[in-house]
């Protein structure tokens, strides 16, 4: 509950500063700098924060993490108070906020494997995907109305009054402490071995290593749907249609995750219903882009956020009852950069391919807008974003059942022994 009020209130600061940026340059290029300076950081320096997190106490970590984000908060009101603040403090925020956001999160996920019994990761697992589709009906609904009623100045108010309230159960509750292996003749490892042996673990198990990469393939292409979806929308209605749609998938993630929280994990093997959930979210992305129906959208974007929370906790949940607790924090950290550089890399590869080469194609009087594609697809604008949509949904299909097909990711959790 703490992390859930700080989570809201954080992301209520971001989409406040993000839409004063904004307004200050009208600059789509700044506004994608505030975006480039929150994720590139976490990439890079996500190695060594998991390293320092296995070493550290997981608690500190979050109480100091806590502590400096607040900071840094506090820093931009008295910048905006006394009416300096430029769009550069913006960019130097979102890069400190994000290191420190690096070390909070694999210490985050870390102790929830020391605090939660196996038999109940997959329903906390769910919380924490229920906590993000709060976050996500939340944070934009309650900036929108608060940036009217007590601007930006009170809203970061309210976010540094929610770090107070993340810290307390922080302070209060007891962490386990994570014991390391007895071996007085092994000399300690040095901070960049320790780095490397994070990659070791997971080359040492390879359908580990495999499962990351198919779930990293995934994470690339849906990359490619938080990038177009937008355009996709607005090219059919109006931004209040957007709107409603970003709100049914928000209500989507909420249910999903609701319903993910409150079952016991009955699965012996994750890892088939995983896939197969995969198969189901490039379904629904498929679904999305082969009619120009905003009605057709909105039902395949509720279904795409039923099924998100289900992968993504579960997917949380193989890490931690695979990776052994002394090396979850190199590990999720760097996982967590694996798979996070495939949102990043999409968003450069999606944007070009849409404008220049699938946008063209279905143009109404594009080479394949009177062939059985445009048919099918239908010409226009943004027919070519509904064209990309259905190929991606069915790479991801593919995906999913050609790594169906390998019995070290098929078998992974048979094979591996519970960490």
């Amino acid at each position: 509950m703490g992390q859930l009020v700080s989570l809201i209130d954080t992301w209520m600061a971001v989409f406040g500063l993000d839409i004063w940026v904004f307004q200050k340059t009208g600059s789509a290029t700044q506004f994608a700098l505030v975006t480039f300076t929150s994720t590139v950081p976490p990439i890079v320096i996500s190695p060594l924060a998991g390293t320092l997190v296995d070493r550290w106490d997981g608690r500190w970590t979050m109480i100091i993490s806590h502590l400096c984000i607040g900071l840094s908060t506090l820093t931009i009101l008295a910048l905006l108070i006394t009416d300096q603040l430029e769009i550069w403090h913006i960019y130097v925020r979102n890069v400190f906020t994000s290191i420190f956001g690096a070390f909070h999160s694999p210490a985050y996920k870390a102790s929830i494997a020391s605090l939660v019994p196996k038999e109940d990761l997959a329903r906390v697992s769910g919380m924490v995907q229920l906590s993000m589709g709060i976050q996500q009906i939340i944070s934009p609904l309650l900036a929108g109305i608060l940036l009217s009623l007590i601007q930006l100045k009170g809203i970061l108010l309210i976010d540094l009054a929610a770090l107070l309230v993340a810290l307390v159960p922080l302070l209060l509750v007891p962490f386990p402490q994570i014991s390391q292996p007895a071996d007085e003749n092994q000399e300690p490892l040095s901070i960049l071995r320790e780095i490397a042996y994070g990659w070791t673990y997971l080359t040492e198990r390879s359908g580990l290593l495999r499962f990351l990469i198919v779930f990293t393939i995934y994470q690339f292409l849906i990359g490619f749907i938080g990038v177009l979806m937008y355009p996709l929308i607005l090219s059919l209605a109006t931004p209040a249609s957007l709107g409603q749609i970003a709100f049914v998938g928000g209500i989507g993630t909420l249910v999903g995750a609701l319903v993910m929280s409150t079952q016991k994990n009955s699965w012996k093997n994750l890892i088939v219903p995983i896939l197969s959930a995969m198969c189901l979210s490039g379904l629904w992305i498929a679904l999305a882009g082969l009619r120009p129906s905003i009605i057709q959208i909105a039902i395949a974007t509720l279904l795409f956020f039923l099924t998100a929370p289900f992968i993504n906790g579960s997917v949380q949940v193989i890490f931690q009852t695979q990776v052994a607790e002394r090396v979850q924090g190199r590990v999720f950290a760097l996982t967590g950069a694996i798979s996070g550089i495939a949102i990043p890399l999409a968003a450069l590869v999606a944007g070009p391919l849409a404008d220049r080469v699938f946008e063209p194609l279905m143009a109404f009087d594009g080479p394949w807008s009177r062939n059985v594609v445009g048919q099918v697809i239908g010409s226009g604008p943004g027919r070519g974003i509904g064209l990309l949509f259905a190929i991606v949904g069915c790479i991801i299909m593919v995906a999913a059942l050609i790594a169906y097909q390998y019995p070290g990711i098929r078998q992974l959790e048979e094979n591996l022994p519970d960490a």
